[in-house]
């Protein structure tokens, strides 16, 4: 007689002769939705073990790569990665193969190329930031539009910088790779300044620039003297100079140099050193005066006299003799005029017919015709003709 036996489960074996996940786990853990929670878990496991070994490899990275972005960027690599390999595990617990998180990563990937090309194309611009090394965290940049500041940290693809009016700026890569940038941390912070100056041909020039270099050199930010300064193959005086640059319109164009010794306070600098000039020409003894545009406007002031005759309604005359004018006026009433002032009236027939030829008082004084003045005191109405006559009209 045989004897009849119950098959039991047995959990099944995963392809190639392996154990699942599931086959390993008690039954009580195998609840509906767990594979979603182990791997939430297995992700978080990950994040806390990548942020311990960019802690633990942080230091050795830093003294590898001298540059401070550079190690930056490799922590952010090795992050990354750690963070990647625990979502290829979590992948696997929800049942993915690695092929179809390829083929899954692959067609993203050409989707997202496609769509965030300006983000790409900052990435490879922040690729070329990090080799050609135009700048680096902490120093002080100025783009060609005039934004300036300290560099505060440089990724693939952006650069944060901090400026000198205490904002944050985020700068794509690609928009920074676009401008010119004028590093003045590069090597050496200290930094060579220009002002020019103009003052008059009749001042003392020698003088001029002795006090210039001298309102330089009082600054304390600026370099006094000392060894010259190389830059490259030159060699420029550390001590403040002064050139002739050239002969201008107003005056004489002194040029002073100086070198500065912080780039970032340049405007208070500049500001100071502008002040010690004016003080130092104000207080010399010296003749030094600036310069600046003047117009001088000549006149013809030739000797004459125009023969005038002023005359008034009822035929009255007041007419000038060869020294003076000279007109009475009275004033009329309110009743009459309604203003209280006297009238004048310059008929435009007889005026009008002047014009031209009493432009300059030379054109009258050439006349050899005489002149006679007679007058009637009384008037009517106070108002008079003026009239302006030439002799041969008489």
């Amino acid at each position: 007689m045989q004897s009849a036996t119950t098959p039991t489960a047995t959990p099944s074996a995963a392809p190639g002769g392996g154990q699942t996940l599931a086959s390993v786990l008690p039954e009580w853990l195998l609840f509906p939705g767990w594979r979603w929670v182990f791997a939430a878990l297995i992700v978080a496991f990950g994040v806390f073990v990548s942020r311990y070994v960019v802690r633990l490899v942080g230091r050795p990275v830093a003294r590898r790569f001298q540059r401070q972005s550079v190690a930056q960027m490799a922590l952010r690599l090795v992050r990354l990665g750690v963070v990647l390999v625990t979502l290829g595990i979590a992948a696997s617990v929800l049942g993915l193969r690695f092929g179809d998180i390829v083929l899954s990563v692959t067609v993203f990937s050409a989707v997202l190329g496609i769509v965030l090309a300006p983000i790409v194309g900052s990435t490879i611009n922040g690729l070329f930031l990090l080799a050609d090394q135009p700048y680096e965290i902490g120093d002080m940049i100025e783009l060609d539009d005039g934004r300036r500041g300290f560099v505060d940290d440089i990724t693939i693809r952006y650069t944060k910088m901090f400026t000198l009016n205490n904002t944050f700026l985020v700068i794509p890569n690609s928009e920074i790779r676009e401008h010119l940038v004028t590093n003045y941390s590069a090597e050496d912070e200290r930094v060579r300044l220009s002002l020019d100056v103009v003052v008059t041909y009749e001042s003392d020039i020698d003088q001029a620039r002795r006090l210039l270099s001298r309102a330089a050199a009082a600054d304390e930010a600026v370099i006094e003297g000392g060894p010259d300064i190389r830059i490259g193959s030159a060699r420029y005086p550390a001590r403040p100079t002064v050139l002739k640059s050239d002969f201008g319109d107003d005056g004489v164009v002194l040029t002073l140099r100086f070198w500065a010794k912080i780039p970032y306070k340049i405007p208070s600098v500049e500001s100071r050193v502008r002040k010690r000039i004016w003080d130092a020409f104000a207080e010399t003894d010296a003749d030094i005066e600036f310069a600046y545009p003047h117009r001088h406007l000549v006149f013809d002031d030739t000797s004459g006299t125009l023969d005038a005759t002023v005359e008034n309604r009822d035929g009255g005359r007041a007419r000038a003799d060869d020294d003076s004018v000279q007109t009475a006026f009275t004033e009329t009433d309110s009743e009459d005029a309604g203003t209280g002032s006297s009238g004048i009236e310059t008929p435009g027939t007889e005026a009008s017919g002047l014009e031209g030829e009493h432009s300059t008082d030379s054109d009258v004084a050439g006349d050899d015709s005489e002149r006679s003045a007679d007058s009637d005191a009384d008037t009517d109405d106070g108002s008079f003709d003026l009239r302006l006559r030439r002799p041969d009209e008489e």
